[in-house]
C-alpha cells in the first residue's frame, strides 16, 4: 500500500512518500558529516594539499572554507524552513530561480552525487585491501569494492534510521580516533614546542590560498545532503536546519584542527616534506612512536569505514534526488515510488547501484588505477558539480525571498546569501580554471575542459526537457520542486484545450 493515511480518498502524488518522522538532529548530523568523512580527509586530503600544493597555510585553508560554507549555510537552512523535499537544491533553485533552472540543476546534481558515490569504491577498495593485507589476507581491491556495493546496496533499501544508526556508531569512533590522534601529535610537537605558525593570518596573501580552496572545499562536500533527508526528519523545519550548522561547524573544526596538529607533529618547516614522503601514511607515521601499535590498527580500520559511511552517505542523497524528480514526473513516475514497508526509495537506490556495478567492473576490466582514475577523478568531477548546485543555489535564495515576504532576517535573506554567492563565485572560477591542474593532466589535454562543459551540457538538457514539460505537460511542469509542500504551490495549472487527461496528473491535488 502506498496511501499515506487510512482517510486519503484517492491516490495522491503526496502518497508516494519516505519515511517520515525516522530522523532526529543526531541522525541528520550523521549523514552530514559521514559525507564529509573526515577521517577520510585528514588522512587523504590534507595531507595531499601539504604534498601537492607546498604551503603551510592548509589549518587556515580549512577553517576559512568553514567560515565561507558557515555562510552559504545561514541562506541555505532558512529556506529549508520554508521549503521541504528531498530534492533539496533541485527544489530550491526552482523556487528562487524558476521550474527551468530547476530542473536544468537536477540534471546537474544527478551526476555529480552519483560520480562523488561511484568514486569512493575506489577507495575504499584499495584501503580494504591494504587492511586486509597487513592480516595477511590477499584481497583485490575490486573484490573488497564488490563486498562494499553489496552492503549499500542492501541498506538502501532498508529504513533510513538504520543507516543512520550506522553511521552514528562509525562516525563516533571515527572522531574518538581523530582526536586521540590529534591530541598525541600536539602532545609531540617536532619542533620541541608547540607552534601556531601554520595558523597566522598573514599566509592568506600567499598565490597558493585560492588553488588550497578549491582542493579544500572538496572536502566538505556531503554535509548540504542533510537537507535531502528533510522529509523523514521529526520536525524537519527545525531538524534540518540545526543539523546542517552542526555538519559545516564539525567537519571544519575537525579537519582545520587536524592539519594544524599534522603541522605541529611533523614540525612546520618539515610537514610538507613529510606529506610528499609519506602521503596517506603521514598521521600514522607522527603518532606511531607514542601510541600501543593496537591503536594504529584501529585507525585503518576506521579509515575504511570512514570511506564506507561516506559511500552510505551519497547512496541516500542520490537516490532521493531521483525519488524527487520520478515523484514529480521530471524522471518517469516508477522513481516516485518507496518500498511500502521500509519508505525507502526503491527504484533510486536500485539505479545507482546498478550503475556503481557498472562502472566499477569496467574500471576492473580496464585496469585503470583505482585511486587515480576512479577515486581521485570521479570525486573532483563530482565535487565541481556539487560546487555549482551550492553557487546557483545562492543565488536562488537571494531571489526567493526577495519575492517572498517570510519571517526571516535581513542576515539570512541578504547579506549572507550575497556574501556566499561573491565568494563561491571566486572558488567556482578557480576550481574550472584550474581543473587539469586538479585532475593531473598534462598541458592540452582535453581534461581541462571536458567536464566542465559536460555539465554544462546536462543543464542545458535539463533545460529544454522542463521547456519540452511546459508544453507537452504543463500540469506536471507545475508540480517541479513542489514536493510535498502544498503551500507554495502558487502557480495556477495551466489549461490545454481538447487535451486527454494524463493519469499522471490525475494523482495531483489541485493548487489553485
Amino acid at each position: 500500500m502506498l496511501m499515506a493515511s487510512k482517510d486519503t480518498a484517492e491516490p495522491d502524488i503526496i502518497t508516494r512518500a519516505l519515511a517520515r518522522n525516522r530522523l532526529g538532529v543526531p541522525s541528520v548530523v550523521f549523514f552530514g558529516v559521514a559525507g564529509a568523512a573526515p577521517l577520510t580527509v585528514i588522512i587523504g586530503s590534507i595531507s595531499t594539499i601539504y604534498a601537492v600544493v607546498g604551503n603551510t597555510a592548509v589549518p587556515l585553508v580549512y577553517l576559512v572554507v568553514a567560515g565561507i560554507l558557515s555562510i552559504f549555510t545561514v541562506g541555505f537552512v532558512a529556506m529549508s524552513r520554508h521549503i521541504v523535499n528531498s530534492g533539496a537544491f533541485y527544489s530550491y533553485i526552482s523556487h528562487g530561480l524558476g521550474r527551468v533552472l530547476g530542473v536544468a540543476a537536477a540534471f546537474v546534481a544527478l551526476p555529480a552525487y552519483s560520480l562523488m558515490q561511484i568514486g569512493l569504491f575506489g577507495l575504499f577498495g584499495v584501503v580494504a585491501s591494504g587492511v586486509l593485507g597487513g592480516l595477511g589476507i590477499t584481497v583485490s581491491w575490486f573484490v573488497c569494492a564488490l563486498v562494499a556495493w553489496g552492503i549499500v546496496a542492501i541498506l538502501g533499501q532498508l529504513w533510513v534510521d538504520l543507516s543512520g544508526k550506522v553511521l552514528g556508531v562509525l562516525l563516533v569512533l571515527e572522531i574518538a580516533v581523530v582526536l586521540i590522534y590529534d591530541t598525541v601529535m600536539v602532545a609531540n610537537p617536532a619542533d620541541g614546542a608547540v607552534s601556531f605558525s601554520s595558523l597566522a593570518p598573514a599566509q592568506l596573501a600567499t598565490p597558493e590560498v585560492v588553488a588550497m580552496m578549491v582542493l579544500a572545499i572538496a572536502g566538505f562536500v556531503g554535509f548540504e545532503a542533510t537537507v535531502v533527508l528533510s522529509e523523514e526528519a521529526k520536525d524537519p523545519k527545525k531538524t534540518i536546519a540545526r543539523a546542517t550548522h552542526w555538519s559545516v561547524i564539525l567537519a571544519g573544526l575537525l579537519c582545520g584542527v587536524s592539519a594544524w596538529a599534522m603541522s605541529v607533529g611533523a614540525g612546520p618547516g618539515q610537514v610538507v616534506a613529510q606529506a610528499r614522503g609519506q602521503q596517506t601514511d603521514m598521521v600514522f607515521k607522527l603518532v606511531e612512536p607514542h601510541v600501543p601499535e593496537a591503536l594504529i590498527s584501529v585507525g585503518y580500520v576506521l579509515f575504511m569505514t570512514s570511506i564506507f559511511a561516506a559511500l552510505l552517505a551519497f547512496h541516500a542523497a542520490v537516490s532521493r534526488y531521483q525519488f524527487a524528480l520520478g515523484r514529480e514526473g521530471v524522471l518517469p513516475r516508477l522513481w516516485g515510488y518507496t518500498n511500502p514497508r521500509t519508505g525507502a526509495p526503491v527504484v533510486g537506490s536500485v539505479t545507482q547501484s546498478l550503475l556503481a556495478l557498472i562502472v566499477i567492473v569496467l574500471y576492473r576490466i580496464g585496469g585503470a588505477d583505482p585511486l587515480v582514475y576512479l577515486f581521485a577523478w570521479l570525486t573532483v568531477v563530482g565535487g565541481l558539480g556539487v560546487l555549482i548546485l551550492m553557487w546557483s543555489c545562492s543565488a536562488a535564495v537571494i531571489a526567493f525571498f526577495a519575492r517572498n515576504r517570510r519571517k526571516e532576517t535581513v542576515w539570512r535573506t541578504r547579506i549572507a546569501p550575497i556574501l556566499a554567492f561573491l565568494l563561491l563565485s571566486i572558488i567556482l572560477a578557480a576550481t574550472v580554471i584550474g581543473l587539469g591542474d586538479l585532475l593531473q593532466v598534462k598541458e592540452g589535454s582535453i581534461f581541462h575542459w571536458v567536464f566542465s562543459a559536460a555539465y554544462l551540457v546536462f543543464g542545458i538538457v535539463g533545460g529544454i526537457w522542463a521547456l519540452i514539460m511546459r508544453m507537452g505537460r504543463p500540469e506536471v511542469y507545475a508540480m517541479i520542486g513542489r514536493g510535498t509542500e502544498r503551500s507554495i504551490m502558487d502557480s495556477p495549472i495551466p489549461k490545454r484545450p481538447h487535451a486527454h487527461p494524463d493519469p499522471f496528473s490525475a494523482q495531483l491535488p489541485s493548487i489553485r
